[in-house]
């Protein structure tokens, strides 16, 4: 059964005090056959638990989702509650039931929200699922905060470099950028190809402008190092006055988030957009071009000097468990259900969901698809968590270092001095 609970009657469970603290996925194989154990299955007999999940609120994700849920407590014979809500609300509601004691058992959360939930003090540590589990060593460290294990991970990739292959292809591109210089080069000779041409199509709206902090770590920025933020430094000056330079020399386009890329890239009217794979989708479905799917290439961010290490920024779902009634057979869930290779690749070929678990990543269904193989090669082992996620205004973070770049990007300010206002208005909020 799912449960869709509206704030008001949240609110209504939790008190107003409560309420005032809010801050701000086809069956898989059946659980017991060749399924891993959570340190020996769940303690005891099973019992039923609650399992929270944005995506039993999304079309294409939630019968997936569903049939997982049903797989398993068919085979344990107990009852799996299926709480929702929609994506954007979703974070604030788990955080007030959690901090009102109405919630216990699973729930999914984006790996960005773990250092939201996991100093609420209610999660149980799942290193001893997680330690020698399979996973890929990106999918351990994505369920991390502060050394400690909170997250099983579920489907991890990252945001990175999306290309269309037909475009770079006649501008004689046949190798990937490495450095930064040989990726300039690159967007100038598309910009020759003209007919409303974006050679890289990257967040300029400011709501979606965080794409250019991992721009700035390649520049060799840390953002923050413990809790002094260092935005305003040498490197990220230097990342800003490159973007800007791309955007004065029609590299970049004006006012573009990620949708307008997407839809862009769709068109055949951009040369390289920043995505993660399962973003491709949408891409793909509403292309006119029934070939784009095959036309995708993903590489790796080019670098500052050949031989660093190329950035990109982790994205995917973890599971967490939260403390009290059913958690023990939550906990033998969250393993199931990320580490069944069956289930997982399943899951895969059913919503694109990058895998976490290393047999699977190495799966010939998964292996078969370009993109996404690509992204395992050359994006994902790379891939790390935002600085910003550390903190619960991570957001408030972000939106203050964009506002600061689209002041440069339209000539209102200087690199120097938007990144020192930029570092200041995030360190006021640490």
């Amino acid at each position: 059964m799912t449960t869709v609970y509206s704030r008001r009657r949240l609110l209504q469970l939790l008190g107003a005090g409560v309420g005032a603290a809010g801050l701000a996925a086809c069956a898989p194989s059946a659980p017991g056959e060749s399924r891993p154990s959570a340190g020996g299955s769940p303690a005891g007999d099973p019992t039923d638990f609650s399992f929270a999940s944005w995506s039993l609120s999304e079309e294409a994700a939630a019968p997936v989702v569903q049939a997982q849920l049903d797989a398993y407590a068919g085979e344990h014979g107990i009852a799996i509650d299926g709480v929702t809500y929609p994506f954007n609300e979703y974070l604030n509601q788990l955080v007030l039931q959690i901090r009102g004691g109405q919630f216990s058992g699973a729930a999914q959360l984006d790996v960005a929200w773990l250092g939201v939930v996991a100093p609420l003090g209610a999660l149980r540590d799942v290193g001893a699922v997680v330690s020698g589990g399979g996973y890929t060593d990106t999918a351990v460290r994505a369920g991390q905060v502060d050394d400690a294990q909170w997250g099983v991970p579920w489907t991890i990739g990252a945001i990175g470099l999306v290309t269309n292959t037909e475009l770079l292809g006649r501008v004689g591109a046949t190798t990937a950028p490495e450095t930064i210089e040989d990726f300039e080069a690159l967007l100038t000779e598309l910009k020759t190809l003209g007919d409303g041409i974006v050679p890289y199509a990257a967040m300029t709206k400011p709501a979606q402008m965080k794409d250019i902090l991992t721009w700035m770590e390649t520049f060799g920025s840390p953002l923050i190092d413990g809790d002094t933020v260092t935005i305003g430094d040498e490197p990220s000056v230097e990342a800003v006055a490159w973007f800007k330079r791309l955007y004065d020399a029609g590299l970049i386009a004006p006012d573009v988030d990620r949708f307008d890329a997407r839809a862009l890239f769709g068109q055949g009217k951009v040369g390289v957009y920043d995505d993660a794979v399962k973003g491709t989708a949408a891409t793909i479905a509403d292309s006119p071009d029934p070939e784009l799917a095959a036309k995708l290439d993903g590489i790796a961010r080019p670098v500052l000097a050949a031989g660093d290490t190329p950035r990109s920024l982790l994205w995917g779902h973890v599971i967490v468990v939260v403390d009290g009634d059913g958690a023990d057979t939550a906990t033998d869930y969250a393993h199931w259900v990320t580490s069944d290779e069956g289930t997982v690749v399943r899951y895969f070929e059913d919503i694109l969901a990058p895998p976490a678990l290393e047999a699977a990543v190495d799966a010939p269904e998964v292996t078969a698809h370009a993109l996404t193989a690509a992204f395992n090669e050359r994006v994902t082992p790379t891939a790390t968590a935002s600085p910003f996620w550390r903190f619960p205004q991570y957001a408030q973070m972000e939106t203050a270092v964009a506002e600061q770049v689209q002041s440069v990007l339209v000539g209102d300010s200087s690199p120097v001095d938007a990144m020192r206002a930029a570092g200041q208005a995030v360190q006021a909020l640490i």
